[in-house]
Parts: C-alpha cells; structure tokens; sequence
C-alpha cells in the first residue's frame, strides 16, 4: 500500500477514536493489532459489530471462551493444586470490595468480584464467602489462600483451616514487605532522610530551568518519583537520587545556579545545603543497603516469572543476615532494624508452610539454616496430617534421599539445576521419592501474593451500585469476568 493509504487509513482510525473519546493507551491492548488484521483478512465491505451484538451476544461469546480456558486450568488445579487469592481494596466510595482469582503457574484466573462491606468486620461473615470460593474450586486442588492483612483475615483463615485442614491460609508477602518499608521509613532518621529527598525532588520538579541542564547532562536519566501507596518507591527515590550525587552537586556549585535567584530563596538554600551535606549522603547509602534486600524480596514474591511461596522464609531469613553484616554484626546498629524486621516475620510470614517449603526448594536445600528445630517442627506438623499427605511415615523417610542426594537426587544435572527449575526440578529429579516428590511439587507450585491484576477500574465500582436491575447486574458481572481474564491472558 502506498503511504497515502496507510495514511488514510489511520486516519480513520484516528477519527474513530476522538470521537468516542477512547484512551489513547486503549491502543496498547494486545487485542487492538490482532482486530485490525481480522478485519483487513476478511476484505473491504466488513460490517463491524453492532452495538446490541458487543452488549449481548458477543459479550456472551467471550465470556464462553473464558470458561473454556478456566477449565483447561482446572485439570492444572487437580493435577498441581492451586492457590485462591483474596485480593480486597477500597473503592472510592469506601466500600470493600474482594476479587477472587485462582492461581496456578499455567495461568491466573478471575472468578468474580463481591462487595464485602457488611461482612469483612465479622470473621465468621467473611469465611462464608470465602467457603463459597473454595467449593467452586474444589477443596480437594486448594492448597492455600492468600489474602491481605485486614484485621479480620487472621480470624477468616483459622477458621478456613479448621474446616478444611488441608489449605493453608497466609497473608500476601508483598503486602508484608511493603509494611516492613513502612515501618522502617517511619524511624526518625529514616523519615528525615526520605523528608529531604522528596524536598529535593520536589524543588528539581517544580524549576524547569534546573531540570533543562540536568537533562543536558550526558547519560542523565530522570529521578524516580514516589507513590504514596508504595513505600519501596520512598527508597527507590533515595537511590535514584543517590545515583545523582555527582550531577546535583555540579549543579549546586554551577554558575547556572549560583548566578539564579532560586539559589538565593529559603528552599534554594535548603536544596544546596542538602547537596553539600556528606553526612546525608552517607545515611542515604546505609538506607539504600538498609532496603535493598526488602525490595528484592518484593520483586520476587510479585513476580510472574515462577511461583514464590518457597522464596519467602529464605528471603526473610537472608534480609536480616544482610542488614547484620551491613553492620559487622554490631548489635546495637543493626537491633532496631532487624527487630521491625522479626515483628513482621512472626506475626506475618513466619508460617509452618513457608517453612516447610523453604526445607523443599531444592535452590536452599543445603544451606545450613534448613534444619533448624523450627523448620524440622513444621515438616512434622504438616506431614502428620493425611489430607495433606496420605503416606505422610514413608514421605518423611524419603527425606534422608533428598537430604543425602540419594537415587535421582544425587545426579550430577539435578545438582547443577538445582537453583534454577524450581518447581519443574522435583518433577524431572524426584523420582526416587514418589511420596514426597507428590506433595512438594504441590506445595513448591503456590504464590504469596495476593496481588492479582491492576484494579480500580470503575467498571467494579458499577457493577457493585444497587440500583441497577438484574439483567444489567449480570451483564456487568460477565464484563468484568472477561475484562480481567482478557487481561490475565496476557500478562
């Protein structure tokens, strides 16, 4: 096609868009290059969908398609297990609302969303609608619920387990990490540390002609901008900043800025002196270390790339060795941090199943913290149970083959893979353990966050409003089924 043509013919697409007043970032969905090409395939003269046919047929269409592949998914669930994932917010109206996805390393799925306004106060409430969930699924291919740290969960997941004593209930590790961040960055000097560096953001950000000769700088790259709601992006800021020592303070020392009235106001002064001052830049160095192994953590636990459950205990556990060694193991240094740290880590993430998950991944399986008497407790306390483990006396014997590098175990290919195919590893290598490779390729195929997709979406806070009647309820409802499973495709 000539360039006339392709012009035209984005043009109408352009026309399109203003006129409905489409987002512009719609155009980045992943579906929006594919429909294009269909309508191109079948030829000139195709009739796009009428509007009755997106609102009712089509819709119904795709909400079909969605079912197919949740039930690829559930032989996933039956064979491996899976994982519900309670994901609760706050809309803009304050009320609480629960998305309920199911997850399984093959893919995420959305089940619905339920406005839990009247019951997230009463644990016994809440656990029915959580029971409800967990029926759908099929107690059976549930080996755990995650869920995030509102008061009433703790009570919600006793009582899940004490009906079900085969799930496992734990708070999302992401959401635990972050309030680790919180907590750190609300000790004095922390909070003053953070306290300057959004002062010098904020002054950078509001001056466009100190940010035009940064930027003129070679190699400069814009600093990172906090988000109130993520307490990792205060320290993210703290090492963007830091990465800027030596432009911030040619810039402090500059003509440009000594020469400019701004240097002259009480914020410039501040600004300069901020720069000038090496004892901020140190603290800000130790901050940065500080949180360095905590965001980590974070990245781990909501990452896609693998599952995370068997990365939590080890990641608490080598966080607090780093922030002991930053120190050189002086006590009264490292105490205040590592004791936030041991708070949040008892009270949240210290959980028989992390531990015994910690004690079966095969990238720690010979480091020496794995058979420490908590540890070896919780392996008791979960393999005494038989909806766990039904052969739970012969799937502690084949520990000692795991632990010896016995049979499979000891091939020289299962070590040298050992730290990179996790949960795949038990499957391939396992084998010489039957009973305990079955319950650990389980276990090792879990997720801790309950992080499930972007939310917010106003499509939610529609379909939870009471005046509306039935017909349209529903049809919200299977918008907002497909929508987030649309999306959960594709991540």
């Amino acid at each position: 096609a000539s360039k006339e043509a392709i012009w035209r013919a984005k043009m109408v697409v352009a026309h399109w868009v203003y006129d409905a007043c489409i987002p512009f970032n719609a155009l980045q969905s992943p579906y929006f290059q594919p429909s294009i090409d269909a309508m191109v395939g079948i030829g000139r003269g195709f009739k796009g969908p009428s509007y009755h046919e997106i609102r009712v047929g089509l819709l119904k269409d795709c909400k079909k398609e969605c079912r197919l592949l949740m039930e690829t998914y559930r032989s996933n669930w039956e064979k491996n297990g899976c994982t519900i994932m309670a994901d609760g917010w706050t809309d803009n109206r304050q009320r609480t609302l629960i998305n309920f996805l199911v997850y399984c390393p093959v893919g995420l799925t959305f089940i619905k969303s339920v406005d839990a306004s009247n019951a997230v106060k009463d644990a016994p409430t809440l656990v029915n609608l959580f029971f409800e969930v967990v029926e759908w699924v099929g107690p059976s291919n549930v080996v755990h619920m995650v869920t995030d740290n509102a008061a009433n969960y703790t009570a919600t997941g006793r009582l899940l387990h004490e009906r079900y004593d085969n799930i496992y209930w734990s708070l999302c590790a992401v959401h635990c990490l972050n309030l680790l961040l919180k907590d750190i960055s609300s000790m004095p000097h922390m909070d003053y540390l953070v306290s300057r560096a959004s002062q010098v953001n904020i002054f950078l950000y509001n001056h466009i002609t100190l940010l035009y000769w940064l930027r003129k700088r070679s190699g400069w790259m814009e600093i990172a901008r906090p988000v109130m709601t993520r307490f990792d992006t205060s320290f993210i800021t703290l090492k963007s900043i830091y990465d800027h020592k030596p432009d911030l303070q040619t810039l402090v020392k500059s003509k440009h800025y000594t020469n400019h009235k701004l240097s002259r106001t009480s914020k410039g002064k501040s600004f300069s002196s901020t720069i000038l001052d090496n004892k901020i830049w140190n603290d800000c160095l130790i901050a940065i270390k500080v949180a360095a192994p905590i965001i980590s953590d974070i990245h781990i636990v909501d990452s896609d790339e693998k599952p995370s459950l068997g990365y939590v205990y080890e990641g608490m556990f080598r966080t607090k060795m780093t922030i002991k060694n930053l120190s050189n193991n002086k006590k009264k240094w490292y105490k205040p941090y590592t004791n936030l740290l041991n708070l949040r880590w008892d009270r949240h993430l210290r959980k028989n199943l992390h531990a015994v998950v910690y004690f079966l991944n095969p990238a720690f399986m010979y480091d020496s913290g794995v058979e420490k008497m908590e540890i070896m407790q919780s392996m008791y306390d979960l393999f005494e149970k038989k909806s766990i483990c039904k052969n739970g006396e012969t799937a502690m014997s084949e520990i000692k083959l795991f632990r010896e590098r016995y049979g499979s175990f000891g091939r020289d290919i299962a070590i040298k893979l050992s730290n990179t195919m996790q949960p795949d590893w038990w499957r391939l290598f396992g084998h010489s353990a039957p009973n305990l490779q079955k319950v650990t390729i389980q276990l090792l195929n879990q997720t801790s966050s309950s992080s499930g997709c972007e939310r917010n979406w106003s499509v939610f806070e529609r379909m939870h409003t009471k005046k509306r009647n039935r017909l349209e309820h529903q049809r919200l409802n299977d918008l907002v089924f497909v929508t987030y499973n649309l999306r959960l495709k594709n991540r």
